[in-house]
């Protein structure tokens, strides 16, 4: 069982600059590949990035490459998002999620087990 606490959402620029972190509860941290999806109001939850459960491996949405940076730190039992350069069409409710099928790299939120509350993040023109 896993619990995921999501928080560094907030009002930004375009241009502008984020940090979400997503603090995890539980021992068995670093058993799950770490992903961020993202719902905007009106539309479907969209996969945002992953990491693999050993850091060692990322994997990003086309629209946020070169932007957004996805990290881990497993001694913490937290994972982060870095969103540099943001624009208008990032706005949406940040969540992070956890799949306990380890190494598979998934896109798909249906292949999460836990899911945190959400984190708005506005950015504004």
């Amino acid at each position: 069982q896993v619990q995921l606490v999501e928080s560094g959402g907030g009002l930004v620029q375009a241009g502008g600059s984020l940090r979400l972190s997503c603090a995890a509860s539980g021992r068995t941290f670093r058993s799950y590949d770490m992903a961020w999806f993202r719902q905007a109001p009106g539309k479907e939850r969209e996969f945002v990035a992953v990491i693999s459960w050993g850091g060692g491996s990322t994997y990003y949405v086309d629209s946020v490459k070169g932007r957004f940076t996805i990290s881990r730190d497993n001694a913490k039992n937290t994972v982060y998002l870095q969103m540099n350069s943001l624009k208008p069409e990032d706005t949406a409710v940040y969540y992070c999620a956890a799949d306990s099928d380890r190494g598979r790299m998934r896109t798909l939120a249906e292949y999460y087990d836990y899911w945190g509350q959400g984190t708005q993040v506005t950015v504004s023109s």
